[in-house]
């Protein structure tokens, strides 16, 4: 398995709390006028961060200042953990609530919430908890658990799958901590059905959204990354998703597709035109039909289930 963040990620920007500001010559009248300016952000009770800085990190990394904040100030032992143990795994934290820090006791005392910190108890074992860098964060297998309590099974999806096909977890390893103790922890009801539905070979958000979409309508889950050959073996492309059984295959149109991942002195219109060709030589060596889908049809999917299901019944008829 493989995690390690660099003390150089955005996730790491330094945070400077109102005493080293007051011993670098501010006061807090000056404080509050470069948080008016936008000079200074305030993360929340006395800690800061360079306010142009601020405006460079992505929604993972100011959320990771923020954990970062809250643990550096809480009152008993803690760990970086559920929603906020995610930035410092490289992971996504689409779908969950990012105004709160998440840390777990380790006093054994009851959890609460305040000033913007979730406080969660639970037994840690040794095994749960990563070093990074000096912060004591969940580790990989821990979080996946842990993000199947929150009520976001979506979200919690999304985070799973990429943690799988990142390396950071395994299918064995969640089942055998799942099996040690946590299913006795409050609120576990979804953890199975959740981790039933992850798979390492689901490699974006959008394609996670699509397995729970098809769960959540009663749609036939298809199969990821399917390989594609031609009648003398030789290989065609990969679709996102197939049902060999209707002939039919799905792709997830994300920005990453037409702009992350463009090849040397593309532009985003040949990546168009590229995918295109791609989609009509699987046509002709599968004769199956192709759904394509973006990530606005994933935001209704009652609706978008309906269009998969009328072309997957109406080729099964």
């Amino acid at each position: 398995m493989t995690m390690m963040l660099s003390p150089e990620d955005p996730c790491f920007t330094t945070i400077r709390r109102r005493r080293d500001l007051l011993a670098d010559g501010y006061t807090d009248t000056t404080i509050r006028a470069a948080v008016r300016d936008g000079a200074l952000h305030r993360i929340r009770h006395g800690a800061y961060v360079d306010g142009h800085v601020w405006l460079s990190l992505d929604r993972e990394a100011r959320h990771a200042l923020l954990a970062r904040a809250a643990y550096a100030t809480a009152r008993t032992g803690s760990v970086v953990s559920h929603v906020s143990a995610l930035p410092f795994h490289g992971a996504p934290t689409w779908g969950f609530d990012v105004g709160e820090a998440h840390l777990t006791r380790e006093d054994h005392k009851a959890g609460r919430h305040e000033a913007g910190v979730q406080q969660h108890r639970g037994v840690v074992l040794p095994e749960d908890v990563v070093d990074v860098h000096g912060l004591r964060v969940m580790s990989a297998t821990r979080t996946a658990l842990e993000l199947t309590t929150l009520d976001h099974p979506e979200a919690a999806l999304v985070a799973i799958c990429f943690l799988l096909h990142t390396e950071r977890t395994t299918a064995d390893a969640l089942l055998a901590r799942l099996d040690h103790s946590i299913t006795l922890w409050p609120d576990t009801l979804s953890t199975r059905r959740i981790l039933r539905l992850a798979d390492r070979r689901i490699e974006t958000p959008a394609e996670a959204r699509v397995v729970h979409l098809c769960w959540l309508t009663g749609l036939p889950l298809p199969e990821p990354q399917v390989e594609i050959r031609d009648h003398n073996g030789r290989f065609v492309g990969r679709v996102d998703f197939a049902w060999q059984e209707f002939g039919v295959f799905l792709e997830v149109d994300g920005r990453e597709k037409y702009v992350k991942y463009l090849r040397e002195g593309e532009t985003a219109t040949d990546a168009v035109l590229r995918e295109k060709r791609r989609e009509d030589r699987i046509r002709a060596v599968t004769g199956w039909r192709c759904i394509r889908l973006t990530w606005a049809d994933l935001a209704t999917p009652e609706r978008t289930a309906a269009r998969i299901r009328a072309v997957l019944s109406g080729l099964a008829a």
